[in-house]
């Protein structure tokens, strides 16, 4: 089947709540170039390199993304063949059970919808033994399920809460599928991107809606976000050849560092000191990743109007997204003058704040 990798590459813990430990970019890369990648560096690996390659291929196991809470692990070799955003048998059932999201009802009829609507759900429990090719889409209509969920992203028919909650359990529907085929080509890699893209905006904008279901929301979303996030950079890697990064790398690594910046979506295991002891040389020099570590010293150092000011002249829409939160917080610091000694020394050179070895120090103990 086109876009399946053989065989799947080892799969590593994920940044989730309980362990940050999970990323390791120093293995050897697995696969080929992708399409959206771009040139650093012209040279050949030599055949120590190709040999490790080799031997990694070898050892590799199957089901690579365990960031969903779904048991697959028996799974093996499975090819889906379902032409269909959702199963005709899935469909038919959600139809007399009235099992059916308002966007999924044909002229709003809560008991009847059609393959161009039906979008396959989330199951957390699978039954290997029942389970066949027909149950599971294949890349291609993994790829147009996504399309046609993104296009819904900015549905104002009804309250953004609604829509999320839909695009969100259907998004994890197609992680799932591709975790029992084990496909990791690089078109999954730009999946990926886009679900995790979903992830930061649909936080952004939950932050303005109100009901009593808004803080789960929030939350299961951030903890779905870090998941996503884990795999996109296993995915980075076991695609990766010695002369190419992808296009948005950079940028998507930036993330990891600035959710940091949030004490409530930090995770508790390993530090961000040692983590970016093993983030690749490119990525560490990059604009993106510079921006980052300088917000994050920032904000840790109590430097809000620098963080505030850099903030709106270099970030991202992305990277804004998760940084709004900690604006509000700096901005409250400065009006309520919760810290003047730092507003102060804002108005330093970071040539003389970022070079002492009493600041150096500060930086050590928060881990920047």
């Amino acid at each position: 089947m086109a876009g399946r990798s053989q065989p799947p590459y080892r799969p590593r813990p994920n940044f989730s709540s309980s362990s940050s430990r999970s990323f390791h970019p120093s293995q050897p890369s697995r696969n080929s170039q992708s399409h959206h990648t771009k040139n650093v560096n012209s040279s050949t690996p030599n055949s120590t390199q190709i040999q490790n390659n080799a031997s990694d291929k070898k050892t590799s196991s199957s089901s690579w993304d365990k960031s969903i809470d779904e048991d697959i692990d028996d799974i093996q070799n499975l090819v889906g063949t379902c032409p269909f955003m959702c199963p005709v048998e899935e469909r038919e059932k959600r139809e007399r059970l009235r099992d059916l999201a308002v966007f999924e009802r044909l002229h709003g009829n809560p008991r009847q919808s059609s393959p161009s609507l039906a979008v396959k759900k989330f199951c957390r429990t699978i039954s290997v033994k029942t389970l066949q090719g027909s149950d599971v889409r294949p890349l291609s209509v993994l790829e147009d399920t996504l399309n046609y969920l993104c296009n819904l992203l900015d549905s104002t028919e009804h309250p953004f809460e609604v829509v999320h909650d839909f695009i969100f359990d259907r998004m994890r529907s197609i992680r799932q599928d591709l975790s029992m085929q084990n496909i990791s080509c690089s078109r999954v890699v730009s999946m990926y991107e886009r679900m995790v893209k979903f992830h930061i905006i649909s936080q952004h904008k939950l932050r303005r809606c109100s009901g009593s279901n808004i803080s789960s929301l929030s939350y299961l979303n951030m903890e779905q976000l870090t998941k996503a996030l884990a795999t996109l950079y296993n995915l980075y890697e076991a695609n990766r050849t010695t002369a190419s990064i992808f296009e948005n790398e950079a940028e998507f690594f930036s993330f990891y560092v600035l959710l940091h910046l949030d004490s409530k979506t930090q995770g508790t295991g390993e530090t961000l000191s040692l983590w970016f002891r093993r983030v690749p040389s490119h990525i560490m020099k990059s604009t993106e990743m510079n921006f980052a570590r300088k917000i994050l010293r920032y904000f840790k150092l109590g430097f809000y109007k620098k963080f505030i000011h850099t903030t709106e002249s270099e970030a991202s829409y992305l990277q804004y997204c998760i940084i709004e939160p900690s604006i509000n917080e700096a901005s409250s610091c400065i009006i309520a003058k919760k810290a003047p000694m730092a507003y102060a020394l804002s108005h330093l050179p970071d040539k003389y704040l970022f070079t002492t070895p009493t600041f150096r120090h500060c930086w050590n103990i928060i881990g920047v």
